[in-house]
Parts: C-alpha cells; structure tokens; sequence
C-alpha cells in the first residue's frame, strides 16, 4: 500500500492556501474566500487562531441571537476591538441580514490591511480603522449598533460604556476565563457582567458554555 508523502512545515501557507480556495470554489462562501486571501498577502496573519472552532461558534452565536433579539436591519454597525474583521465577514455573508456598512476598529495598526483583506469582497462596505475605543466620538461614527465581544480586555467596563449616546443599542460578550493573562476584565457569571454593564434595556443575555470557560452576552441599549 502507498503511502502519501507528508509536505515540510514550510510549505503550510502554500498548501492551506490551496485548500482553502477549494473548499470556498465548492461552498461559494466570501468568508472562505477571503481567508484564502489572508493565507496568501499576510503570512504572519494568526487566522487560524481567528478562526478557530470557539471563535467562530461565540460569532455564531453572537449573529443569530442579534438576529432574534434585534432583527436583520442596521444601516452602519460598529465594531470595537474588531481584530481581523471575521463577524463583520460572517454578517455580511448571511443572507437574513441588511446591513449598509460595517466599520471594524481595532487600536493594532496591524490588523488594518489583513482585515481589509479578509473582507475585500464587500468594498466601501466594510471599514478597517486604527483606532483606540476609548478616544472616538461616538455621536459622529454613524453607528445604530455597537459591537464588543472582548469586554474582558476592558478595564472598566462602565467607564467605557459612558462614552455612548444614550439608547445606543450594543451586543457586548465577555467571559470567565480568568487565567488567560491578557484577559484584565472577566466575570465570574451573566449576572456580574449584567451588572458592570448597567444597561438601560436588555434584550438578550445568555451563557455559552465551552471547553475551559463561559462566554456571556448582552444585547441592548445603554
């Protein structure tokens, strides 16, 4: 019986590169598309890690009770935090959603271009911004949905919070992860991040359940 050869390390990119465009020729899907792209431009991207099985089910997750509680219609959303821009990819792809334009700031200069990338198929769409969240205006981003789904890099979830109009409408995510050492914010359940958040109006808050820790969220207006 043959056996098949095993390729080196270094020809990984190479070769998830022409996996991915396979599997994107097959399903149709930009998403995939686009992450055949990132594999391709940006070598030192992370977005296996990106894209994980638990980061894609918390987006999951995050679309589909945003839907329920909210319904398919935004004009602009706003994403804090919003890394290689892998939520934005994933509304824009579902077919139950209307959305105008999505902006996705992050305060890394180097996630720009890989999520400009990722989501090039949507052009003037989708915004990559180098931006710290604690220094925009948010009378003036245009935004009628705010999006953090990494509360647990805050320091003061509150604080940051007085920062938007009121009856803002946000989907916040945090979780109790307590030993990943870049993780300054968690809770320890719902019921605390309800209450560090503070909202005015909650129209969703629930629990995910994963391997090593909970993810929680809130949807709703401040």
């Amino acid at each position: 019986m043959m056996h098949a050869t095993h390729s080196p390390p270094e020809d990984w990119h190479e070769n998830a590169y022409d996996l991915v465009r396979g599997i994107a020729v097959y399903s149709g899907s930009a998403v995939v598309a686009g992450i055949g792209k990132v594999i391709a431009k940006h070598r030192d991207a992370d977005i296996a890690n990106a894209f994980n099985y638990k980061q894609v089910g918390c987006k999951i997750w995050a679309r589909d009770k945003l839907l329920e509680s909210s319904g398919p219609a935004f004009d602009r959303i706003a994403m804090l935090g919003g890394w290689y821009g892998i939520l934005p990819a994933m509304l824009f792809e579902d077919a139950r959603f209307d959305i105008g334009a999505i902006d996705s700031y992050d305060i890394d200069p180097a996630v720009e271009e890989v999520a400009r990338t990722l989501n090039s198929a949507h052009g003037d769409r989708f915004r990559a911004i180098t931006a710290d969240m604690y220094a925009l205006d948010y009378r003036t981003i245009g935004a009628d949905l705010i999006v953090n789904t990494s509360c647990e890099h805050i320091a003061d979830l509150g604080l940051w919070l007085e920062l938007l109009p009121r009856a803002t409408r946000v989907l916040l995510q945090s979780n109790d992860y307590f030993s990943e050492p870049t993780h300054i914010s968690c809770v320890s359940s719902l019921e605390e991040f309800q209450a560090r958040a503070g909202l005015a109006k909650v129209d969703f808050a629930g629990t995910l359940p994963m391997k090593k820790y909970n993810r929680f969220m809130l949807i709703g207006t401040v």
